[in-house]
């Protein structure tokens, strides 16, 4: 009668890859390549051909709200590498693969050349530039249907700092938004734990029929990245007090 050897479990652990934290390499910078080596969407979006894992943040995302559909014309804000932008030329069908499918279009701009992405038109384009919601329109030839922004600002170290960098390039993407999106149209922004705060979520409030907060299976569990999915675009909202000032008049 054979015997079945038992095991500690510690063979599954031995799977797991680690780094030598070698000269010169800090210790965060080893902790980091660690993770991205024993990362299973890092490792799946080598296998399906995607520029980074982000990728999977935006296909969950589409999954659950379903605004990427064909024929919807996208701008995806600080797209490098082009995970997302990967992800709209599929699912809005900006290369006019689906037969019978109306042909979308993805535009995507960011402050660094982006290596070329089948489908979609890159451009180089600082979107705090005064005039960007224009040339963003010409490009298209018209409004948005879907704006959608992944960017986050360089890690202090200071998570309050962080949190108001990035939501300060929300607000931004989100003014942009005001003013390139047509009537019903979806905006997607990444912002942290806190979600779109003050302001901007009153502000998104007003300008959408629905604003939800969510974190995508993608993000990492020590992530405190949230995404804030706002649909059904109404327009841009009053400036903060202008009502005030309009009844003031009266």
């Amino acid at each position: 009668m054979s015997q079945t050897k038992k095991t500690s479990g510690r063979g599954a652990r031995d799977l797991r890859v680690k780094v030598k934290t070698a000269k010169g390499r800090k210790l965060s910078s080893t902790l980091w390549l660690e993770r991205q080596l024993n990362d299973p969407y890092v490792a799946r979006a080598k296998r399906e051909g995607y520029r980074g894992r982000a990728a999977y943040k935006i296909l969950e995302l589409d999954d659950k709200f379903r605004f990427l559909v064909p024929g919807a014309r996208v701008v995806d804000l600080g797209c490098a590498p082009g995970g997302w932008c990967q992800v709209a030329v599929a699912r809005v069908n900006a290369l006019g693969e689906k037969k019978g499918k109306a042909q979308g279009r993805v535009l995507g701009v960011d402050l660094q050349e982006v290596t070329p992405i089948a489908g979609a038109e890159i451009h180089q384009l600082d979107f705090l530039d005064e005039d960007a919601d224009e040339k963003v329109k010409a490009w298209l030839g018209g409004r948005a249907d879907v704006v959608m922004s992944d960017m986050a600002a360089s890690a202090s170290g200071n998570k309050q700092v962080d949190h108001l960098r990035i939501i300060a390039l929300c607000e931004a993407a989100a003014e942009l938004a005001f003013d390139v999106l047509e009537e019903g149209g979806t905006f997607v922004a990444k912002v942290l734990a806190g979600g779109a705060e003050g302001t901007l979520q009153t502000q998104l409030k007003k300008a959408f029929t629905k604003v939800v907060h969510v974190k995508p299976p993608a993000s990492r569990a020590d992530s405190s990245e949230k995404f804030v999915v706002a649909t059904g675009f109404r327009g841009r909202p009053e400036a903060p007090g202008a009502e005030d000032e309009d009844d003031a008049g009266l």
